[in-house]
C-alpha cells in the first residue's frame, strides 16, 4: 500500500469498529491502529463483572484475535502513546511502541503524517491524592487494573471499601459480595446511581445492595490510612461522613474511619484528551465534534472521548457506553472516508456523509437485577418511576427534558418489553404520549 495512512488513536471498541468500517467502506490505503495498552483490543464491560468475578479469563474479552485482525492489514502499534496532534497537518506524534510481536525499535518520538485521524482514546479513571502512594488502592478501567484488583480479592473475607456509588461502584460491590467479601460503598450522593437511573430506581437498587449485605454510606474521602509498609488499612472520611455500621468515629481530628484492606476508587472518569494541545481543537469535556463526528478537517472522534452535536436532541452529548463506542466508531470512519474522497485522496471510495444520531443505550448487571436504558437519562429535569413489582425489582422510569420524554429505563423486564420501550423514545416525544405508550408496553408480561 502507498500513500498516507489513516491513523486511529485508541485500540478499544470504538477504534476497532472504526478500523473494520474503514476497510468495509473501501479504504485501500495504509491503516494504523494505535493503543497505549499492550493488549489486543478487548471488551471493557466484563472487567467489572465476569472478569472480576473470576468467571471469565482475559482471552474471552478479546474483540478479535491476531488471526481475525490479519485481513485488516493493520500497522498495529500497541503499547504506544500518542502525545500530540497537529490538526492542520494531520500529524500524530507517538512516544514509544511495540509490534504484535515482536517489539519494534526506532519508533520513539515518531511523527506520523496522516491522510486522516480518528481519535478514540476513551477516558481515564479519576483518582484521589495519596492513592498512588498506598498499596491496595485500585482503580478499574483497564484489563491490568481488573486483574490486579481480582488478585487482591483472592480468597474470601476481605474488607473492601468502594469509593463512588455510580454504575461501576455498584457493579463491583455486587461482584465482591457474591465472592464473600465485606463491602462498604461510599458515595457523595445518598442514593446509588441516582444521576443515571433517577432517585426511585436508585433507592430500589440500594435496597437490593443492603439486602445482600453491602453497607451504604454517604461521605467524602479525606485520606487513606496505611501501615508501616504503605499498605492501606482504612479510608478516612471528612467530617460529617455517616459512620453507619462498621465505621469508627475518629477522636481528635478527622472524620469516620472505615477499616479496609482493599479500596476501589470508582469516582468517575475524565476524557483522555490531555495529549491534544492544538488550540484548533476544543477539548472541553471531551473532543468537541459536529454532527458528523468531525472535530476539524480530516480529524474525527468516536466513543467515550467524543462530545458531538446530536442532531435529534439538539445539543452536544458524550456517552461513556459500550454500544455507542462501536456505533460511533463506524460512523466516524464512514464520514471521514466521505470527506477524504472529496479531497481526492487515493483509496477513499466516494460516499455520503451522514449525521450520527443514535438512540443511546446502556445496561448494568447487579446480582440478578438487569438495568437497561435508552436515551439520555442523565440531566433530566423530570423523572417518573413506576414500580411494577418491588420484590422482583421490576420498574420502568421515564425521563424528560423541556417538556418532552427523552429517555426510558427498565429493571427486571423481559426483552420483548424492553425493546418496545426503545421505540417510545427513539425521538423526543410529548410527555403524556410517552406515558401512555409505556403503560401499554408494560401492561402485560
Amino acid at each position: 500500500m502507498t500513500g498516507l495512512p489513516i491513523a486511529i488513536v485508541g485500540a478499544s471498541a470504538a477504534g476497532l469498529a472504526a478500523a473494520e468500517a474503514l476497510r468495509r467502506s473501501g479504504w485501500t490505503g495504509p491503516l494504523t491502529l494505535i493503543g497505549d495498552e499492550p493488549h489486543l483490543p478487548y471488551d471493557r464491560p466484563p472487567l467489572s463483572k465476569q472478569l472480576l468475578h473470576g468467571q471469565w479469563e482475559p482471552e474471552r474479552l478479546l474483540l478479535r484475535t491476531e488471526e481475525q485482525l490479519a485481513p485488516l492489514a493493520l500497522d498495529l502499534r500497541l503499547g504506544t502513546r500518542a502525545t500530540g496532534l497537529d490538526a492542520a497537518t494531520r500529524t500524530v506524534t507517538l512516544d514509544g511502541g511495540m509490534g504484535v510481536p515482536p517489539l519494534e525499535r526506532g519508533r520513539e518520538r515518531e511523527r506520523l503524517a496522516c491522510a486522516g485521524v480518528i481519535v478514540a482514546t476513551g477516558v481515564a479513571a479519576r483518582t484521589l491524592p495519596g492513592a498512588d502512594r498506598t498499596a491496595g488502592v485500585h482503580t478499574l478501567r483497564t484489563l491490568d487494573d481488573a486483574l490486579a484488583l481480582r488478585a487482591r480479592l483472592t480468597g474470601t473475607g476481605h474488607r473492601l471499601v468502594i469509593v463512588g456509588n455510580g454504575v461501576l461502584g455498584c457493579e463491583a460491590a455486587a461482584v465482591a459480595r457474591e465472592l464473600g467479601h465485606d463491602v462498604t460503598l461510599v458515595g457523595v450522593d445518598p442514593i446509588p446511581m441516582a444521576a443515571a437511573v433517577g432517585p426511585e430506581v436508585g433507592e430500589l437498587l440500594a435496597e437490593e445492595h443492603r439486602a445482600r449485605g453491602v453497607r451504604l454510606l454517604t461521605g467524602v474521602v479525606d485520606s487513606f490510612e496505611a501501615d508501616a509498609e504503605g499498605v492501606v488499612t482504612g479510608v478516612r472520611l471528612a467530617d460529617g461522613g455517616t459512620p453507619g455500621n462498621g465505621g469508627v468515629v475518629a477522636g481528635g481530628g478527622g472524620g469516620t474511619l472505615l477499616p479496609a484492606d482493599t479500596v476501589l476508587l470508582a469516582i468517575g472518569s475524565t476524557p483522555a484528551v490531555g495529549w491534544l494541545a492544538d488550540p484548533a481543537l476544543d477539548t472541553s469535556d471531551g473532543l468537541r465534534c459536529d454532527a458528523y463526528c468531525a472535530a476539524a478537517p480530516g480529524i474525527y472522534a468516536a466513543g467515550d472521548v467524543a462530545r458531538w452535536d446530536h442532531p435529534v436532541h439538539g445539543r452536544p452529548l458524550r456517552f461513556e457506553h459500550r454500544m455507542n463506542a462501536s456505533e460511533q466508531g463506524m460512523a466516524a470512519a464512514r464520514n471521514l472516508l466521505a470527506e477524504l474522497a472529496t479531497e481526492g485522496v487515493a483509496g477513499a471510495a466516494p460516499q455520503e456523509r451522514r449525521p450520527f444520531a443514535p438512540v443511546p443505550y446502556f445496561w448494568s448487571d447487579q446480582y440478578t437485577v438487569k438495568v437497561q436504558a435508552y436515551g439520555p437519562t442523565a440531566g433530566a429535569d423530570r423523572v417518573e418511576t413506576t414500580v411494577l413489582d418491588r420484590d422482583r425489582r421490576r420498574t420502568v422510569a421515564l425521563f424528560g427534558r423541556a417538556g418532552q420524554a427523552v429517555g426510558v429505563l427498565a429493571t427486571g423486564l423481559p426483552p420483548r418489553q424492553v425493546r418496545a420501550l426503545r421505540a417510545v423514545i427513539a425521538t423526543p416525544v410529548a410527555w403524556e404520549e410517552a406515558r401512555e405508550r409505556i403503560a401499554a408496553a408494560t401492561a402485560t408480561g
